[in-house]
């Protein structure tokens, strides 16, 4: 029996990606169709009621006409796609979370939604540790400095220079697949590695390497501070002026979570300060950052645009574990990430 399948890639995850793993993934009879999103060209953006999606309802209403199986990145799942795709079985998303589908409604039409956690362990734990150090040794700024004719040797003053990973504290908020590697590249470097993670009750394969501890504490010791946690309701401000005062004076933050996680404008007060010696993100509460934003001006302070996940391997890893989800959907097994299994079990609402 034939499976049609719409590849709905964007600039980042193709279509020859994720063809490429479905073929090597769910070998069977599928046939084909695609759509190319503009992501990340355009700015992705909400469209009706999700985030974060490119492309329109229009276009994916007209793409999804008879598929059984959408594989993307970027393509809204809305309520109106859904009421119009009535062939639709499953949805895969090929991000560390299904943001831009309406899950409620397809489960109420029996459409699994399976998505791709840890794509992007490698790249933005790799990320992560180059904005640490960018941070600690200030990269940037002499960089920038020796291109305009400064020799910034006064950088060389005690007061001045930042320190170094090895001997020093560093506090992880968040242990998932990012943040563990984090830990291991941290503890390597000769850190000692401090973790808060509240739904961790210990730390498995990092027992030995890292201490599990309440964030107050994590605050109170750690020099180097690093943001790994989920934005929901609880992370939403979890790091604000009061955190960030309890912080080790001459330490730094770094965020490659999301920009939910913490508040800005307190980082902005305490690098003015000379509280934090310096802070570095990707990731922010407005993408992209407004042009008048205290971020840009601040000193001490390094942004990059949201690219701590972009390699070759994420966007391989993504279509690859996308893809194994979708072949045992042909075959008849359970899914392995799926975001709402219980629409498995739903009854199919009668076709209009």
């Amino acid at each position: 029996m034939t499976t049609r399948v719409l590849a709905a890639g964007d600039l980042f995850v193709r279509n020859e990606l994720l063809i490429g793993a479905l073929r090597a993934e769910a070998p069977g009879d599928l046939a084909f169709s695609e759509v190319t999103l503009p992501w990340p060209v355009e700015p992705f953006g909400r469209v009706a009621e999700v985030d974060e999606a490119s492309g329109t309802e229009e276009q994916l209403i007209e793409a999804l006409r008879g598929a059984e199986v959408c594989v993307t990145q970027m393509a809204p799942l809305t309520r109106r796609i859904l009421e119009a795709s009535p062939d639709l079985r499953l949805f895969g998303i090929s991000r560390g979370g299904p943001v831009n589908a309406n899950l409620e409604a397809a489960t109420e039409h029996g459409v699994a939604v399976c998505f791709a956690p840890g794509r992007n362990a490698g790249a933005t734990a790799e990320h992560t540790l180059g904005l640490i150090l960018a941070a600690v040794r200030r990269i940037p700024q002499t960089h920038v400095d020796l291109m305009a004719g400064q020799w910034r040797g006064d950088y060389y003053r005690y007061d001045d220079v930042g320190i170094e990973i090895h001997g020093s504290t560093a506090g992880l908020v968040g242990c998932g697949a990012v943040g563990r590697r984090v830990a291991r590249t941290l503890a390597a470097l000769g850190a000692r590695v401090l973790v808060h993670d509240p739904y961790l009750d210990d730390l498995g394969d990092l027992s030995g390497i890292a201490e599990l501890v309440p964030l107050d504490e994590l605050l109170a010791r750690a020099q180097i501070v690093s943001l790994h946690a989920r934005a929901t309701p609880q992370t939403t401000g979890m790091i604000g002026a009061a955190q960030i005062a309890a912080m080790p004076p001459g330490s730094i933050i770094v965020n490659c979570a999301r920009g939910s996680l913490l508040d800005y404008e307190a980082v902005c007060d305490a690098a003015e300060s000379g509280h934090l010696f310096a802070a570095a993100f990707d990731v922010f509460p407005e993408e992209p950052i407004p042009a008048g934003s205290r971020l840009l001006t601040t000193p001490n302070i390094i942004v990059t645009p949201h690219l701590a996940g972009a390699s070759k391997q994420t966007a391989a890893n993504a279509a690859r574990i996308l893809a194994a989800d979708v072949g045992r959907h042909v075959r008849g097994e359970p899914l392995l990430h799926c975001a709402n299994p219980e629409a498995l079990e739903a009854p199919r609402p009668a076709r209009p």
